[in-house]
């Protein structure tokens, strides 16, 4: 009885190593093998458990182990303005990775009361996931499946979405642990057809190129000073000298909250805008307010042949972040304990964080076609791209990654868009302020890229669009079917015990 407590601890520091090495498939590493072998060595040290309190304590040992490692980014902007913030970084990683981490304990203790655990594991797993994608506002990063980005295997996400590929990912890792060597067989057939499958797709032909020239622009300004009043004309500097270089280009396209003054409390802007793209359009990302409310905006701003300066500026078009970040954009509840109580401090309608805008939608840019405008986290969220009723010819995510560091956090970000290209049959025109700036072609892959964390501007075209895929069709559906079918058979088949 003595060496019980060591032989718990000795399995949690197990499932917590497990977790880790399943984080390394993450970008900008994509050991995809890494994740395989760690979800595999959980799946094995579940058998071992006999009740569900048990599991639940390895799952959550595993999921914060995997969260802490491949979130670990989730501390950089504290470190922007480190003597004010620096304190909070140690306690957002650690609440954030066991937070995240319970859904991992909910799927092993799920798994364990099932007659086969291992499938059961997969089922309450990769359900789970999805679900961790919705649950307050959702937060599908890092899910095991994104492992795939990149590789032939991510070409699933035009049939089954980013779930689709978790539940391949968690199949493939369980397979050997069920039945052994046959079990290793399976999986290896089973990743084989998945990656021909994907090999075939990117083998067939694109439609051409749209004809008309977009320009990039890159201005890489520092996050640490970016809204400092000093340096604020310098990084404006940048964009328009990026801007009016060589000949406009017939769209111009900065990246989130790039322009450090606001429109409406410094109209002359507009006009230095379009006059650096000779009259052209330019999209750009900007902070605006209306009756007292502040939004994370894009505008696109265009001159015309009036002689007034008050009217030599038009704005054609203009999208509202709808999906904000919780706590970095807007604190929850803000508004309602301003209503109740009158606290000023939390509250988007008086002005102290971003609106929402309406929603997700498609803006209709005449010569440029019709483009569904993403910012920042908002390409993290497919259920939302889905949900916009009309089809695109091309999606736009403008992005601001220097607040997620220089090392993990922008790659996963550029990551998870090319698969929205994936699954949505459409080119995605990536632009950040520090990087990753690039264009993705229709089948997520990756045409042009500036380089990372240097001031630059690319001229570029977007390639041709698909027609709607499955996953555009039918979501997250089908999926969710195969869940509740292997959930049905891990409930009511018996297999020998692994061991």
């Amino acid at each position: 009885m003595s060496d019980t407590p060591k032989v718990a601890r000795h399995r949690l520091l197990l499932a917590v190593g497990f977790g880790a090495l399943a984080a390394l498939g993450q970008a900008p590493l994509g050991l995809w093998w890494s994740t395989l072998a760690g979800l595999a060595g959980l799946i094995w040290l579940l058998a071992s458990v006999a009740g569900a309190r048990g599991a639940f304590w390895l799952g959550l040992a595993a999921g914060t182990g995997h969260f802490a490692l491949a979130l670990s980014w989730i501390v950089e902007p504290f470190l922007i303005d480190i003597a004010r913030h620096g304190w909070m970084a140690p306690f957002a990683l650690v609440l954030m990775s066991v937070g995240l981490g319970l859904f991992w304990a909910a799927a092993a203790a799920l798994a364990v009361r099932m007659p086969v655990p291992a499938l059961g594991f997969v089922a309450s797993f990769a359900a789970l996931e999805w679900l961790r994608g919705v649950v307050l506002t959702g937060f599908p990063w890092a899910m095991v499946g994104h492992v795939w980005i990149g590789t032939p295997v991510d070409q699933v996400a035009a049939v089954l979405g980013p779930s689709g590929l978790t539940l391949i990912t968690l199949l493939v890792a369980a397979l050997p642990v069920l039945w052994r060597g046959r079990g290793a067989v399976a999986a290896v057939v089973l990743l084989c057809v998945v990656a021909g499958f994907g090999l075939w797709r990117l083998a067939q032909p694109l439609p051409d190129a749209r004809d008309f020239t977009l320009r990039l622009v890159q201005p890489n300004a520092e996050q640490s000073a970016k809204w400092e009043a000093a340096l604020a004309r310098e990084f404006l500097d940048r964009l328009l000298s990026l801007t009016a270089k060589d000949t406009p280009a017939d769209l111009t396209i900065w990246p989130e909250t790039a322009v450090p003054y606001m429109l409406e409390y410094a109209p002359e802007v507009a006009g230095m805008v379009t006059a650096a793209s000779q009259g052209r359009p330019v999209a750009l990302g900007i902070q605006r307010e209306s009756a007292g409310r502040f939004y994370n905006s894009m505008r696109v701003l265009e001159g015309n042949d009036s002689q007034s300066v008050t009217e030599a500026v038009s704005e054609s078009a203009v999208y509202d972040k709808h999906h904000l970040v919780p706590f970095g954009e807007y604190i929850p509840f803000g508004d309602l304990a301003y209503r109740w109580f009158g606290i000023t401090a939390f509250a988007a309608q008086a002005g102290a964080t971003y609106s929402a805008g309406p929603g997700p939608m498609v803006l209709d840019l005449g010569a440029f076609g019709k483009v569904l405008p993403l910012i920042c986290y908002e390409a993290v969220f497919p259920r939302d791209i889905n949900a916009v009723g009309e089809r695109a010819d091309w999606m736009l995510q403008i992005t601001n990654d220097a607040w997620f560091g220089i090392w993990t956090g922008p790659f996963q970000h550029f990551a998870q868009a090319r698969l929205r290209a994936v699954e949505q049959g459409l080119p995605l025109v990536r632009v950040a302020n520090t990087g990753v700036t690039a264009v993705i072609d229709a089948r997520g892959r990756v045409l042009e890229r500036l380089p990372f964390g240097v001031m630059a501007a690319m001229d570029t075209k977007v390639p041709g669009a698909l027609p709607p895929t499955p996953y555009v069709r039918f979501g997250d559906g089908p999926v969710l079917l195969l869940l509740a079918g292997l959930a049905l058979i891990a409930l009511r088949r018996r297999h020998p015990a692994a061991h």
